[in-house]
């Protein structure tokens, strides 16, 4: 299938073909390779900051109270989030973030003039936690707080939608932790038309940048609103502890089971949005041991496959005096989590009497498609590394899904008579934000003639 034809005139090709050459190799054999344990926008997620050269990563997360940026009717404060993101991005690391309204063992993150305003706030103190812990949870059917966080939510995504710093964002602001739950206070969460307007403010507005959703519900749900048509990810921040299908009913809540619930639509949600969520913290780092010693752990590979999970937050391959036999079990399979493409053939022919055809079969062996339209550039790479000339591809990763036949690109231009000057024709995916982490290829011929280029075949 030709996905597309780049125009003779593009970038100069025609002083690109001068300067390289028309004899062309054919037919070229990919070899495979493992592909980079931090590619961007995938893997596992530490806090901003922790340990970051522990294990490789290319995300971080962060959480902020409301309180900090909403600080009055209309009014934000957006330098909090403005430090994250330089921060996170000045380690070549694109950010996810939540912003919540209680934190158990925090003080409440309602915003001041709300509370003074005569917004109801309940302090209850939850036992069942070790130690057990203050929660502020404040009246979530309170019209002036609904409409501030729809407020919110407009601005924020006015600000930040498409920001090439934020990769992912967590929807938050209901519930502890902004994981839309009290338990075990059920009572005092949002209604369902609470979850709705905050849901439908969302929706409005972020286009470009991913926003996902704690627990996916059909409309049998009985305390959350239906959302497995609403275009939102999902995050399960249970992670190989409240992940597989047990069957049993007290098992009900585990993220496999709610997702069969909320139907077909959820359970193939995956396939056009991205999953995340965070290994539950009692079996952090060792869900990566071959026999994880915590008898509630799920196995990580099972969890990986069954949910198709593109990133999720650990803490515990980011500490000091991890085994390093458990460092390279954790490298193999975060390889697996999301996407990981692989080109499987080159085909660079000549075309008639004056034309060039290009034509790559690639594959994703990983378990989720990539989510984003980043830019897609062939190169003519000189014998000393040096690029030659570059020009953007008609080409997308976005939505290619893991297995099935290979996904074949294609493209002609045009063949001038050649100064003699041998060039090899390269490949390689931009990274929209400055300094960002390469996408690059589970193939042995990344970055062999040039540092961040896949290398496809010679132009003699």
């Amino acid at each position: 299938m030709r996905v597309g034809t780049l125009s003779i005139a593009v970038l100069g090709i025609a002083g690109w073909l001068l300067l390289c050459g028309v004899a062309l190799a054919a037919a070229v054999r990919m070899e495979p390779a493992d592909s980079p344990v931090d590619n961007p926008l995938k893997g596992l997620v530490p806090y901003a900051g922790e340990s970051a050269e522990r294990f490789p990563h290319s995300l971080e997360f962060d959480y902020l109270p409301l309180a900090k940026l909403l600080t009055g009717p209309g009014q934000y404060d957006w330098k909090p989030i403005d430090d994250k993101l330089v921060a996170i991005s000045g380690r070549s690391c694109q950010a996810v973030f939540r912003v919540w309204l209680e934190f158990p063992g925090q003080p409440s993150g309602l915003p001041d003039y709300l509370a003074k305003a005569g917004v109801k706030v309940t302090e209850w103190r939850d036992e069942q936690e070790n130690p057990p812990q203050k929660h502020f949870t404040p009246d979530y059917e309170d019209e002036r707080l609904v409409t501030a966080l729809e407020a919110f939510i407009a601005a924020l995504g006015q600000r930040y939608d498409g920001d090439a710093r934020l990769g992912f964002l967590t929807a938050g602001l209901l519930g502890m932790w902004g994981e839309w739950h009290t338990h075990p206070r059920p009572e005092l969460f949002a209604s369902k038309r609470t979850q709705e307007r905050i849901m439908t403010a969302y929706e409005r507005a972020f286009q470009r940048v991913p926003v996902l959703l704690r627990y996916p519900a059909g409309p049998g749900n009985s305390r959350l609103a239906p959302n497995a048509h609403l275009p939102f990810g999902y995050h399960d921040d249970s992670f190989a502890w409240g992940t597989l299908d047990t069957g049993r009913r007290e098992d009900s809540w585990f993220y496999l089971a709610t997702l069969k619930m909320a139907g077909t639509m959820a359970m193939e949600r995956w396939k056009t949005h991205p999953i995340g969520g965070e290994i539950r913290p009692e079996v952090w780092g060792q869900v990566f041991d071959e026999r994880p010693s915590h008898p509630k752990a799920q196995d990580f590979a099972t969890c990986v496959r069954e949910t198709h999970v593109t990133w999720v937050m650990d803490s515990g391959m980011f500490r000091g005096g991890i085994d390093p036999a458990r460092v390279t079990r954790a490298a193999t399979q975060v390889r697996r989590m999301g996407y990981d493409f692989r080109v499987v053939t080159a085909d660079i022919e000549r075309h008639g009497e004056h034309g060039v055809a290009v034509a790559l079969e690639l594959v994703n062996q990983g378990v989720a498609p990539f989510h984003r339209d980043w830019t897609v550039e062939l190169g003519a790479i000189a014998a000393d590394g040096s690029l030659v000339e570059t020009w953007p591809a008609n080409w997308t990763l976005r939505g290619i899904q893991p297995g099935g036949m290979p996904t074949r690109w294609e493209t002609s231009m045009e063949r001038i008579t050649s100064r003699g000057r041998a060039c090899v024709l390269g490949l390689r995916v931009v990274n929209p934000m400055t300094g960002g982490k390469r996408l690059r290829f589970a193939n042995a011929e990344e970055d062999r003639d040039a540092t961040g280029w896949l290398s496809l075949g010679l132009l003699p």
